[in-house]
């Protein structure tokens, strides 16, 4: 860990710096010794450095939107390459490139605050070391060390040996219940958040490789933080516990008011929009204006979700218009039933081999009945006595000629051949 944090030494110095400067502050208000004024001035270093990377969180909010608009196409290459699973990862792959999205696109806040993270621990691991670092002078060096947050020093370890412990003012026995504690909360805030974004915010009817990404965050990333975290100083918990907690709550937000399409968010916040509009009669935001305005543009396109929606709008009495402001219409209702007849349409089911062997041989012999019907009929048609057929007017019908007679009128026979 030591040799990973030496790799970000360039940035020890702006980190303590501005540790220091928040410490000015709290310290006139608690005290420069406590570990008030120390832990506050972590606090306050993750709150400003998560401001500075709400546009890179923006960022990835609309890579993970560009993933949700593929989700058709997955779903189509799914469909079409199921027994080739390589086949399959070679076309998703190619469907990312061909529209520049980034499946990896939610690890970027992670990554991007990773460095401040190993500058925090550099500069915690040379104050438990007794070492000046970056702004750091021997005064504050020696306030840090006697900084305590429930009995643990700031820069004390899980790991570290009783004699070590001592030498900074504390006991073993309260230091490793209050970073054993703090683990728990470290994990179990990272997990929380992992969980939400998948049982909530994640639309299940498609299986993409980024679902598969996203839930193995959800279990690998508290397992990593449990693991290292008997390694690192108290103060690094701090921050790390801090920063998690920042974006459980960013992650609720953009949940309850930016859910992601098909799931069970979008479902919750439609039927808050729905209740608010039936009740005051129109939209009133500019922002609620905009979904109803991009569900009215998807037409037959939309999700059960969307559907259930306008249904409801119908029901009460509105209908919603192209620019997202509702009105009201009494034949919203059949109409909104019928688009969703259009829209619940299925093909035939097609039928199995089998079954369609066995229909072949039925089908032959209706033909051939049939064919025997005709024939039959046609015979009977045909065998008609030519008496039975209506003779000219005014023209009598001609007697039928025996057989070995010549037709027409016959010559008397001689006397002789009497």
């Amino acid at each position: 860990m030591d040799t990973i944090a030496s790799l970000f030494s360039f940035i020890t110095w702006p980190v303590s710096w501005v540790i220091v400067q928040f410490h000015k502050v709290y310290g006139a208000i608690f005290g420069p010794d406590t570990g008030w004024a120390w832990g506050l001035s972590i606090v306050s270093l993750v709150v400003l450095i998560r401001i500075c990377l709400i546009p890179l969180f923006v960022k990835q909010i609309k890579s993970t939107r560009n993933m949700q608009v593929l989700q058709p196409k997955m779903k189509a290459i799914q469909e079409r390459y199921k027994s080739d699973k390589q086949r399959q990862s070679e076309e998703m792959m190619k469907l990312y490139k061909e529209t520049g999205t980034n499946p990896l696109s939610s690890c970027l806040p992670i990554l991007a605050q990773s460095p401040f993270f190993f500058a925090l621990y550099h500069v915690l691991s040379a104050i438990a070391d007794g070492k000046k670092i970056g702004v750091i002078n021997d005064s504050l060096l020696e306030s840090a060390r006697l900084a305590h947050i429930f009995g643990a020093p700031l820069a004390a370890k899980f790991t570290d040996g009783a004699a070590k412990i001592e030498s900074l003012g504390a006991s073993a026995t309260s230091v490793k219940i209050v970073t054993a504690v703090m683990i728990v909360m470290m994990s179990a805030s990272q997990f929380y958040t992992q969980r939400q974004l998948m049982t909530k915010n994640v639309d299940l009817t498609v299986k993409t490789p980024f679902m598969q990404q996203q839930k193995m965050m959800m279990y690998i990333f508290p397992v990593m933080f449990m693991v290292m975290g008997i390694n690192f100083p108290v103060g690094v918990l701090v921050y790390w516990l801090t920063t998690n907690v920042w974006t459980m709550g960013q992650q609720m937000y953009v949940i309850n008011q930016n859910p992601t399409p098909g799931s069970k968010a979008q479902d919750s916040y439609l039927q808050r929009l729905l209740k608010s509009t039936v009740e005051s009669g129109e939209v009133k935001a500019k922002r609620k204006r905009n979904v109803v305005k991009v569900i009215v543009a998807k037409g037959t396109d939309r999700n059960d979700v969307e559907r259930k929606f306008i249904t409801g709008l119908a029901k009460a009495g509105f209908v919603a218009e192209a620019d997202g402001t509702v009105s009201k219409s009494t034949s919203a209702l059949a109409e909104a039933e019928g688009g969703a007849s259009v829209a619940r349409r299925q093909q035939p089911k097609r039928q199995t081999k089998a079954k369609r062997q066995t229909a072949a041989p039925q089908q032959g012999t209706a033909d051939k009945a049939t064919e025997d019907s005709d024939s039959k009929t046609s015979l009977e048609k045909k065998d008609a006595p030519q008496d039975a057929r209506p003779s000219a007017a005014g023209k009598p019908a001609r007697s039928q000629a025996k057989s070995g007679q010549r037709k027409g009128p016959q010559r008397p026979k001689h006397p002789s051949k009497k």
